[in-house]
Formats: structure tokens, sequence, C-alpha cells
């Protein structure tokens, strides 16, 4: 049995459905306050549905009953909602995530918790491409949060011998990340934009760079982590390697649709790093994990899928 927290949102959906397609049982936890239920349409019939909140150590507990793995993909996301509202962000990222660790360790039945980290933790280290014994540098408060709850696991591995494996994620985009949020990440924003005739919003001069990560890479990084054996204890980069600029997204997607895209250009965003990209050498090594979908062929599955979900 595998628990998946926040698996009605963008990442854990995408999950459930390999796992459930795999023919695993799959049981997921979310209080649906970003997440949605039509992520799970397709497997609805096929999966347990727990609604509950993070914050609730009782309800964590009874969802942990009979699991083997856990993939903690919950959180408060958004680097600009921490900074508005950091308390939330250390109670649901760093006291949630310490819920799962507790409620795992006490279900003697569970193998490995799998925990989705995020390259914010690095900050303003300047040193490229970010390696995983890079001293962090956080310089957000969600970007302190994913640090602690990542060192949370680091602790529980050592102390209590709960096997855990930290992600890092680096701007995971595809199908089925919502732009209905203030808080929105860039590419399904400037899709939502194009497709509206809108001028995309571009924070900055633009020229800023990400190693943006398709949804497929991170869903194969999150079942290998859970049954790879030897890297409980480890922390990976889920990248690919390469990093690209938003004015070179904001191109692509004008391609897709066959026209220039006007842009409007604001205050670069507060918290944000000004370049990313990851070695990938570790995961490569000791999860025998590659990207299958290359850049561009990654943004036009996501635009051809945010194109078919507006138009229906």
């Amino acid at each position: 049995m595998y628990l998946i927290t926040g698996g009605a949102g963008f990442i854990g959906s995408n999950l459930a459905e390999a796992l459930v397609r795999a023919g695993e049982r799959v049981r997921i936890f979310d209080d649906f306050s970003t997440g949605s239920m039509d992520n799970l349409r397709a497997i609805r019939d096929r999966v347990e549905i727990v609604r509950a909140d993070l914050r609730d150590y009782d309800a964590v507990q009874q969802a942990m009953q009979g699991v083997t793995y856990v993939s903690h993909q919950a959180a408060l996301r958004s680097v600009e909602r921490s900074v508005d509202d950091p308390l939330s962000t250390d109670e649901v990222n760093v006291h949630g995530t310490l819920h799962v660790l507790m409620a795992a360790r006490e279900q003697k039945t569970v193998k490995r918790v799998v925990y989705a980290s995020s390259s914010s933790v690095y900050g303003d280290n300047e040193a490229m491409p970010k390696t995983e014994d890079l001293t962090p540098s956080p310089v957000s408060p969600y970007a302190v949060s994913k640090l602690a709850a990542e060192q949370y696991c680091i602790v529980f591995a050592k102390l209590y011998g709960l096997e855990t494996v930290s992600l890092r994620y680096f701007n995971v985009y595809g199908p089925k990340q919502s732009p209905e949020s203030r808080y929105a990440a860039v590419v399904p924003l400037f899709m939502q934009a194009a497709l509206r005739g809108a001028p995309l919003e571009v924070h900055g001069d633009g020229e800023q760079s990400r190693d943006f990560t398709y949804i497929d890479h991170v869903v194969q990084a999150n079942m290998r982590s859970c049954v790879t054996p030897g890297v409980g204890g480890q922390v990976f980069n889920i990248a690919c390697g390469e990093r690209h600029s938003l004015l070179e997204i904001a191109d692509l997607i004008g391609r897709f649709v066959g026209r220039e895209l006007p842009r409007r250009h604001t205050a670069p965003r507060r918290g944000d790093v000004r370049h990313t990209l990851a070695s990938v050498a570790r995961a490569e090594r000791l999860l025998n994990l590659r990207p299958a979908v290359g850049f561009e062929e990654g943004l036009r599955r996501t635009f051809e899928a945010l194109k078919k979900e507006l138009h229906d």
C-alpha cells in the first residue's frame, strides 16, 4: 500500500495514476485546499481517499495504517505565498512533515518515506550546477521550511532507523498543473495567458533561468526512490541538468500558438533566485534516473493538455 500525501495535487495525482497503472494499491491523503477531485477522475474508483489536514496528527496516524511506502507530496507551495504568510508555511511544511514521520515510525509496516523537498533550499548559493553536498542558503520562509523538514527526514533515518529519501525538485511542470492561483507557476500562467490572448506577465527582465523538470521524470523519481535498495537517508536533485529562461519559454509557447506573444514586465518577485541548474549525477548513478522527455516536447504536451482542459 502506498500513501500519497497531497495526492489530489499536481504531482501527487500524476504519481497516483502511475502507481495504479502499475497495479499498486494507493491511499490518498489531501485536505483539497489546493488539490482537486478532478485530478483523480481517471482513478477515482481505484484509490482510497482520506480528506484531512496534515496538522491533524490523529488523522495522519489513521491514514498510515497498513502502509508500506509513503510519498509525502503535501505542502503549502510557493515562495511568494511563504513571504506573505510564513507561519502557515511552517505549520504545514515543517510540523506536517514531522507528523508524517512520527506516524510512519509508529506504523511498523512502513519501509520508506520519500519526501518532496525543493531546489529552493540552495537559495543564493551561487555555485553552478547545484550539487547535493552544497551548503544550503535559503532566502525565503518556504525554502527554510523545506530544508527543516528535510533535516527531520535525515534525523529520523539516523535516530530511529526509519528509511527516508529527500527529493529536491527543480521547477516541475506538466499536465494538471493549475494556473488558477495568484501563486501559480510560470509555465501554466504563460500558457493560459497565451490561450486567452492576454499578455504574458514576466517578472523582472525575463532572463532569469530555471532547470525545468517534466512531471514524468518526477513520477519516476518517486517510484524508484521508494523501492531502490541502499538509498535510504539520501538526498537527490530531481532535474534535467539544463536551464532555460522565461523569455525562452515565452518564445516556445508563441511557436505553439503561431504568433508572437505580447509581454508585460513587472517587478521581480520577492525571495526568488536568479538562476538554478542541477547536477543530476547522483540520481543517475544511484536511481538509474534519466529524463525521458525533452524540454520542448514536455512544454508541448503541457500546452496541449491545458488547451484541452480550457476548451472542455
